[in-house]
């Protein structure tokens, strides 16, 4: 992630906990005044983004373990589809045996013997 990924991220996390639209021009706004240089194309993207997702689902999907789902259907959007799209649901998780550890009893010995 590039530092004007993370300057935007920030800026937008801001705008939302103020309960403010998230606008491009607003991201910028915030990112001049922590006088950061970004590259001029970002807040647009962050705005076009955000207007198509809820931030706090954003966040709150993010230990869910499904988030490279979530990713994928996040970077899908812009490009095509119906935009309205419910997110994909996360893969079932595979069920994997640990292998049974060894005791001592299994080998013929014990440590007491």
């Amino acid at each position: 992630m590039s530092f004007s990924e993370v300057a935007c991220t920030y800026a937008a996390l801001i705008l939302q906990d103020d309960g403010i639209p998230i606008t491009a021009e607003k991201i910028t706004t915030l990112v001049k005044a922590a006088n950061v240089q970004i590259e001029s194309y970002w807040p647009g993207l962050f705005a076009k983004l955000l207007e198509k997702r809820n931030i706090e689902d954003l966040i709150l999907s993010v230990g869910s373990g499904g988030g490279g789902a979530a990713a994928a259907a996040v970077a899908a959007a812009p490009s095509g589809g119906s935009g309205g799209a419910a997110p994909a649901a996360p893969p079932p998780e595979e069920k994997k045996e640990e292998p049974k550890e060894e005791s001592d009893d299994d080998m013929g010995f014990s440590l007491f013997d």
